[in-house]
């Protein structure tokens, strides 16, 4: 019912930054919190950031001071700005949503395709 599609990921130095951007789409009636998660090789998708309808965001520790979760509820669409990269942020990214579809049902969007980035010199 509601479709994500993440952007922005590529090759960057250690130090670097790099904006990822996630866009939702489908039978959307309104969404709540949004989040970004990471997988790294060998590891569990991970949450990395969220940030609520209004605007609160929460961040785990590794990240904290170095990203920037936020949103833009025009355009249904989710941003995380990262900045001081590290070889251990190297992962996929992927995104997803708390919704409320147009037929009235609380969902989670389906995961996307996700993007990859990679720390390295």
């Amino acid at each position: 019912q509601v479709q994500l599609v993440e952007s922005g990921g590529g090759l960057v130095q250690p130090g670097g930054s790099l904006r990822l951007s996630c866009a939702a789409s489908g039978r959307i009636f309104r969404i709540y919190a949004m989040g970004w998660y990471r997988q790294a090789p060998g590891k569990q998708r991970a949450l990395v950031a969220a940030i609520t309808s209004s605007g609160s965001a929460n961040y785990a520790d590794s990240v904290k001071g170095r990203f920037t979760i936020s949103r833009d509820n025009t355009k249904n669409t989710v941003y995380l700005q990262m900045n001081s990269l590290k070889s251990e942020d190297t992962a996929v990214y992927y995104c997803n949503a708390d919704v409320r579809s147009t037929g009235g049902d609380y969902v989670r969007g389906s995961w996307g395709q996700g993007t990859q980035v990679t720390v390295s010199s």
